[in-house]
């Protein structure tokens, strides 16, 4: 696919998305629901929506080779990625089951139960293939330090279910094979023996006649037997038994590498046009933009002085500076509110000494209304019970809409037709950077005006400057006795303070708490999707649940959070995963899957690993103190 067709498929997401987003803001302001069936069916169809969107943004960011556009596509993305998490967890918590199932949703959005599956973003562990590389060869050389063999493993080929199938197949057909000829065999020796009691020679003619017609049919039936495997190959019913990949693999294979090569190109041409473009903004623009904000705020300090008759106070750091002054606002609007704050300080001051004395009186009220309030405890459960459901706040649906807003400004409609090669728009970089110069030579013209005021009011209002530097000493000894009484937080000892991160890494290998991952994808667990869950539901019955429920649990719970730091910090928590189950299930398998699709290190801390070292209660906060740090 060429980037243009990458790029109608991001106008298709994108506008798949601003859809799904006009459906689901009207949910969030609905009353609460009582139907659980329909707001059931109103987050499945959500949850089936957000994941078709994340499938088609994942393709096209790792497909994309324009720097910017794929900081928009990733800002949208891990938005859709913590709303999937966050619709999964809604639908928990109103069934109380991790298992959910779609059928008829999926007849109704003409959707495949392959469609369900969760797919994991490349860009995971292709962003961190350095920092996995290092690692990988720092394991290796404290293994061979320490002069311990690891067992080399051989790696598992995968194999797909058509594959499996087929070898079981031709394994029980060879048994039966053997059988028969067996029982043939015997059958043979019998005639072959009844024949030499009658010993009569064949005519040669017919002897001839008789090699020809087994040759001629064992002949036949290898080209018909050649010709069917060849019609089923080509009508898809059985796979291509192919040792090396197809001349079409190799090629694909070729231009999904060299467009990764173009991405890391444009990626640093990018990130060396920031620093060149600012620096030439700040020389060339810099000196006008100084000037231009010195003559707005000097033209606010006589328009403040005409309107009020004195000159303003300045805007401190903290309340924005010189940036507050020109938000669309006049000298006499700006006044007012100086005057206001100014208004609230000495209320607050006043009410201090009020609410001490009003202390001792709200302390008998709380404990009288903690006496009514236990008994209205059972009504209020009810109430909340027949309240019914509603949808909680979302956080990460802004991320979502500035992302889809950003989208509709700037590259919706945005004419690349000169743009072939999809490089970087100085354009764009131009107007990020002069707000970026613009905002750091504010800071540095503040500090002169506010000198200049100063001085302007040492000349103009000589008295009230002396008075109002009077309170000002004053309140400051006042907050400096405050922070004194404050009580400071104590910080958590560092028991590894002298030491590097490379010295627990290698201690925690050598313990053998650190292990090295298979090479096992999630894809390699294979199963299939229970088709019959929602007809059992509905029978009351609860289903077992598939193999592929628990592949996807382990996607949105384990590999979504592990993979990206803002669904991790901003999504539902989830504290830990439980896995649990016979042996010879997988659950392994699992492990090390989650750990290579994220790049995620491997601790072993099972008991027998444990058993002897690091004991005591002392020993074990180490332990553990190093886990949480070096992870």
């Amino acid at each position: 696919m060429s980037q243009s067709s990458y790029g109608q498929m991001w106008n298709a997401a994108q506008g798949a998305l601003e859809d799904l987003l006009e459906d689901e803001y009207p949910t969030m302001q609905l009353h609460p629901q009582k139907d659980r069936l329909q707001v059931f069916q109103t987050l499945a169809t959500f949850y089936l929506r957000y994941l078709k969107i994340f499938r088609a943004l994942e393709e096209v960011y790792d497909q994309n080779v324009h720097p910017q556009k794929r900081r928009v596509v990733h800002q949208v993305l891990e938005g859709v990625m913590g709303r999937l998490v966050e619709l999964k967890n809604e639908m928990v918590e109103l069934e109380y089951s991790e298992f959910h199932y779609f059928d008829d949703i999926l007849q109704d959005f003409k959707m495949t139960p392959e469609d369900l599956e969760v797919p994991i973003p490349r860009y995971f562990v292709r962003e961190k293939m350095r920092a996995l590389k290092e690692r990988e060869k720092m394991l290796a050389h404290i293994l061979a330090k320490g002069g311990r063999q690891e067992t080399k493993t051989v790696p598992v080929q995968s194999m797909s279910v058509e594959r499996a199938v087929w070898l079981l197949q031709v394994s029980e057909r060879a048994r039966q094979g053997r059988l028969r000829a067996h029982f043939m065999k015997t059958i043979r020796q019998e005639e072959q023996r009844r024949l030499q009691g009658n010993s009569s020679m064949l005519d040669p003619n017919q002897a001839a006649t008789c090699i020809q017609k087994v040759w001629r049919g064992y002949r036949d039936r290898r080209r018909v037997n050649k010709d069917c495997l060849e019609e089923m190959i080509f009508l898809g019913m059985i796979p291509a038994q192919q040792t090396t990949p197809s001349p079409a693999q190799l090629h694909a294979q070729q231009v999904e590498s060299r467009r990764h090569c173009v991405q890391e190109e444009h990626e640093a041409e990018y990130q060396r046009a920031l620093v060149n473009i600012k620096e030439s903004v700040r020389s060339v623009d810099g000196p006008d933009i100084k000037e231009s904000l010195q003559e707005q705020i000097r033209q606010w300090f006589l328009e403040c002085r005409d309107a009020t008759g004195k000159f303003p106070d300045f805007p401190s750091p903290e309340d924005g500076g010189s940036a507050s002054i020109f938000a669309q606002k006049t000298p006499e609007q700006v006044a007012a509110e100086f005057a206001a704050k100014e208004e609230e300080r000495e209320k607050k001051k006043k009410s201090k000494g009020e609410k001490d004395k009003k202390g001792n009186d709200r302390k008998e009220k709380k404990k009288e209304k903690k006496g009514k309030m236990k008994g209205k405890k059972g009504k209020g459960d009810t109430e909340e019970k027949e309240k019914g459901w509603k949808m909680t706040p979302s956080n990460f649906l802004p991320t979502v809409v500035e992302g889809a807003k950003l989208y509709k400004e700037v590259w919706h409609n945005r004419d690349e037709k000169q743009n072939f090669l999809q490089c970087f728009d100085a354009q764009l970089v131009c107007e990020e950077k002069r707000l970026e110069v613009e905002e750091e030579l504010r800071v540095q013209v503040d500090e002169l005006m506010r000198q200049e005021l100063k001085n302007l009011k040492l000349v103009v209002d000589r008295d009230k400057g002396k008075k109002k530097k009077k309170v000002k000493k004053s309140s400051k000894k006042k907050k400096k006795k405050g922070r004194k009484t404050g009580k400071k937080k104590k910080k958590e000892k560092d028991l590894t303070a002298d030491r590097t991160i490379e010295s627990l890494y290698e201690e925690l290998v050598m313990e053998g708490f650190i292990i090295r991952p298979k090479n096992i994808k999630l894809t390699d667990y294979i199963g299939e999707y229970s088709y019959l869950g929602t007809t059992l539901r509905q029978a009351d019955i609860e289903p077992m649940p598939s193999l592929s429920d628990v592949r996807q649990l382990i996607a949105l719970y384990g590999v979504l959070p592990l993979g990206s730091q803002c669904v991790h910090e901003r999504g539902p928590l989830i504290r830990a995963l439980l896995l649990t189950g016979p042996a010879g299930v997988g659950k392994k398998m699992l492990l090390h899957a989650l750990c290579t699709e994220t790049g995620a290190n491997l601790f072993d801390l099972s008991p027998s690993t444990l058993a002897g070292k690091y004991p005591g209660k002392s020993g074990l906060q180490y332990l553990l103190h190093m886990v949480f740090k070096v992870r």
